[in-house]
């Protein structure tokens, strides 16, 4: 590994526990299953050794062996009313790059199926691996590589996984991200001013110098579009006033907003003008995907005595730059080393190479991003790019034993953005509509199509802010994980 999974990134600590041999290992599993294989046969189903609900448990288990999941029965589930959901089949559609064949979406975010790239699906396990794995007795650390684009949602990832399995934020912890949530608020307004001025400056009130007879008095009267003012509707010295505002992240969390820059932020963010620009041309210009919660929650951030929350934590973006690594236990004597690494162009050339040897490969992809360009390279589709990143990791020799667990993530963005930007002006041979299972699919088929060396592809349809929903898909990805583990030790 050396220099390549560092803290940001010198070395990584391997653990302290002396290694036993692969052999040994083997040995001890194999021992421990055989002998609670024969505990189960020398009690039937109905022995009064068991308790009523082991006994439940047993019919249970023994009802549901050799059985095919619900998914796998019906081609017609869908999202749940949340948008919130999990992938039956890897390719999303029986042939067809608009999702229109068999299988769907299954509500309870659960995938018991991977495809192998070229369109078959591997059967599901007879044996539940989270049971299978406790009777080994064994633990079992992971290596996770975390991927995707800038943006995806990696490091949100990371802050639930914190949540879930650390106890959360702590105050302290969510105090220090005061300052980089003032700048996201900053970065937010700018990222729309400068797309104004570069896009459409005619919103911008000539400047006034005061001097009789100057532009501002002799220009054309505005136009009216559909009863609105569509010309000289932002003031210049109010944007000019933003623009030079900066947050410093100087290490010290005591900096307070000032009220009057958040003032005109909003007066600026909530002309209609704006709205209006914002959803014609957002393709054209970089548009951080939080823009909307902090210019909602601005007041409320702008207050003196303002505390973060864990949403607002979850919502801020902070760059990640080189290689993070964290341990969670999740449980079943499984820990998850997790390593998150920088997504944009820049980051990449650090870690392709750096890791030949991981378990699982959670690869995240921004559903949203279909209509927006990159923050490195603006006339730069940021989904196409991410099918291209996804390419040189699932056929990179470096992965040729890895399985890939795919995030098709911002599913709350993605169902938004398609009733008014359609898929189809972006991606031409999708004929979808404003579907949202069928967009997602085709999105879907469009990283299946990439993946020439018939990787285990696992889907799951995620909202990385929501925490329940992580909850969810991440109990699945645990199974993927221990069942991948039990079949590398030769027990399934």
């Amino acid at each position: 590994m050396g220099s390549c999974t560092s803290k940001d990134t010198s070395q990584v600590n391997n653990s302290s526990k002396p290694a036993k041999s692969t052999q040994s290992k083997r040995q001890e599993q194999t021992q421990a299953v055989n002998s609670q294989q024969k505990s189960q046969q020398s009690q039937q189903p109905g022995s009064s050794n068991l308790h009523p609900n082991q006994q439940q448990q047993q019919q249970q288990q023994q009802q549901s062996t050799g059985s095919t999941t619900d998914h796998e029965k019906s081609n017609n589930s869908t999202f749940d009313n949340n948008g919130k959901s999990a992938l039956s089949s890897a390719n999303g559609q029986a042939g067809s790059p608009n999702g229109d064949g068999s299988g769907g979406f299954v509500a309870n975010g659960t995938v018991a199926s991977a495809s192998n790239g070229n369109g078959t699906i591997s059967n599901g396990q007879t044996m539940n691996p989270v049971d299978a794995a406790a009777k080994s007795n064994t633990e079992h650390e992971v290596k996770v590589l975390l991927l995707g684009s800038g943006e995806s949602g990696k490091s949100t990832i990371v802050k639930q996984m914190k949540i879930l399995h650390q106890n959360g934020y702590t105050q302290e912890e969510l105090y220090e991200y005061k300052p980089f949530i003032y700048k996201n608020v900053m970065d937010c307004i700018k990222n729309v001013i400068n797309a104004i001025i570069d896009l459409d400056p005619e919103l911008i009130k000539p400047k006034d110098d005061g001097i009789d007879g100057t532009d501002a008095e002799v220009q054309d009267p505005p136009e009216v579009v559909n009863g609105t003012w569509r010309k000289h509707v932002l003031d210049y010295d109010s944007l000019n006033e933003v623009l030079d505002y900066e947050i410093l992240l100087d290490g010290t969390n005591d900096a307070v907003f000032d009220p009057s820059i958040a003032e005109k932020i909003e007066q600026i963010y909530n002309t209609p003008e704006v709205k209006d620009f914002m959803i014609h041309k957002q393709g054209q210009f970089y548009l951080i995907d939080s823009t909307e919660y902090f210019m909602t929650n601005l007041n409320r951030i702008a207050q003196p005595d303002y505390v973060p929350s864990t949403t607002d934590v979850l919502r801020t973006r902070k760059k990640t730059s080189g290689i993070f690594d964290f341990i969670f236990d999740m449980g079943n004597d499984l820990h998850i080393h997790m390593f998150d690494v920088g997504g944009q162009r820049s980051e990449r050339k650090k870690w392709i190479h750096c890791f030949d040897n991981v378990t699982l490969i959670i690869f995240c992809v921004s559903l949203s991003e279909y209509d927006q360009v990159l923050l490195e390279e603006n006339n730069q589709n940021r989904l196409e790019e991410s099918i291209a990143l996804f390419d040189s990791v699932v056929n990179s020799r470096w992965f040729a034993r890895t399985s890939v667990v795919l995030f098709l993530n911002k599913i709350d963005v993605f169902a938004e953005k398609l009733q008014y930007s359609p898929l189809e002006t972006h991606f031409p041979d999708y004929t979808g509509g404003n579907n949202i299972n069928k967009a997602a699919k085709y999105i879907l088929w469009r990283f299946n199509q990439v993946n020439r060396s018939g990787l285990n592809i696992y889907p799951h349809v995620t909202q990385a802010t929501d925490t329940s929903n992580i909850q969810l898909v991440m109990a699945a990805v645990k199974e993927t994980i221990m069942e991948n583990t039990l079949k590398d030790s030769g027990l399934i």
